[in-house]
């Protein structure tokens, strides 16, 4: 079938909307018709070459809409069924069959590789091959391939356009908290950034009760919108040493931290500002894949912290998910206020606006 997608043609370069090629879902496929997509910092990263994909080729991994059709094999969903799409796992190593599918032996290849998993790629242009399959669908467009695995079923009163982000960087914030560090009720958390990720941690500590919750952030209008969503305190990281302005805080050094910028030098300070016993969970990728963690030995033996990395929350999709929709329904994550809708056509004016800080968390709809 014919489809409009968002084409990456060279690094650095600017998404082209284009008529391509789409194929019909083979046997574990599902063809979904895309309501809602997230521009996620994973997406620009595959377009200014930071993390590795076949070019060309199209990306974008936070979609959800509605299933058209399913390969001869799939039972989990059917033609009709509303679904957001998360990443993709093989479920056959021993982390998949352990409900651990973030860590899945197979992670890179199936959700980077660009192609399925017998090396073809449903997306054609012309006589030329795209790199597809990103994450497992390759939703930056009217319409996607997703798998069994990786589609969830979403009850009929979800807001079907704003699900998609739930597929990566909301779980992966939220599951931080309630999954990977499994942070305590009433104790301190400082949370590093507020973009979605960041902002979807303070959403979970809010549900979990966590006494303390600061979030440093360099915006003020970010730092305002932590304030109002559940933040007990915020950090202007420029007002002067952040490690002190933490202890101010929390004299102790606080319970739990979780970064999502990847930069050293914050790093450094975080874990001076981590208590006995504290844990840092990184989520944040950084820009130099070769970089190393300003990790102090002695002091991180005699304090007893715990560093951690943290993928996709450690979230099975097929249970967290609608344990975050059901908590939406109750009006205690409230993650539609990260969420400001652009049409999909202006894609590169949303990857400016969200880039500028205008916007936390774009999801474009098709018009």
């Amino acid at each position: 079938m014919q489809i409009t997608a968002a084409v990456v043609h060279e690094v650095a370069g600017d998404f082209a909307i284009e008529t391509v090629s789409l194929s019909e879902p083979t046997e574990h496929e599902v063809l979904v018709e895309i309501a809602g997509v997230g521009l996620c910092h994973t997406d620009l990263a595959v377009k200014e070459g930071h993390l590795p994909f076949p070019l060309p080729g199209v990306v974008g991994h936070e979609g959800s809409g509605t299933v058209v059709k399913v390969g001869s094999g799939v039972t989990k969903v059917a033609e009709g069924d509303k679904v957001a799409i998360s990443f993709n796992s093989c479920g056959q190593c021993a982390h998949c069959e352990k409900g651990e599918p973030a860590y899945c032996h197979n992670f890179m290849a199936y959700n980077f590789g660009g192609v399925r998993p017998d090396g073809s790629s449903a997306l054609t242009s012309g006589d030329d091959t795209l790199g597809g399959n990103f994450f497992g669908q390759s939703s930056l467009a009217t319409h996607a391939i997703a798998h069994e695995r990786n589609v969830v079923k979403v009850a009929d009163d979800a807001p079907l356009e704003l699900v998609g982000p739930l597929g990566c960087g909301i779980q992966t914030g939220a599951g931080a908290v309630l999954n990977s560090l499994d942070v305590e009720p009433g104790s301190s958390l400082v949370v590093v950034g507020a973009g979605s990720v960041g902002l979807a941690a303070v959403l979970a500590a809010v549900v979990r009760e966590v006494g303390v919750i600061i979030v440093v952030e360099p915006h003020e209008s970010r730092r305002e919108l932590a304030l109002s969503l559940g933040a007990t305190h915020v950090v202007d990281p420029a007002d002067r040493v952040l490690s002190e302005q933490i202890r101010a805080i929390v004299p102790d050094g606080v319970n739990y931290a979780i970064d999502t910028t990847a930069l050293l030098p914050v790093l450094d300070q975080i874990l001076q500002s981590l208590g006995v016993r504290g844990s840092l969970g990184l989520i944040g990728v950084p820009a130099d894949p070769t970089a190393t963690l300003p990790v102090g030995m002695m002091s991180t033996q005699l304090f007893g912290h715990t560093i951690r990395g943290i993928v996709e929350g450690d979230s099975d999709p097929d249970t967290f998910i609608p344990h975050l929709l059901d908590l939406h329904r109750q009006g205690k994550f409230p993650f539609d206020k990260l969420i400001t809708t652009m049409p999909f056509s202006q894609i590169n004016e949303a990857v400016a606006v969200q880039h500028r800080g205008e916007a936390v968390k774009v999801v474009l709809v098709h018009e």
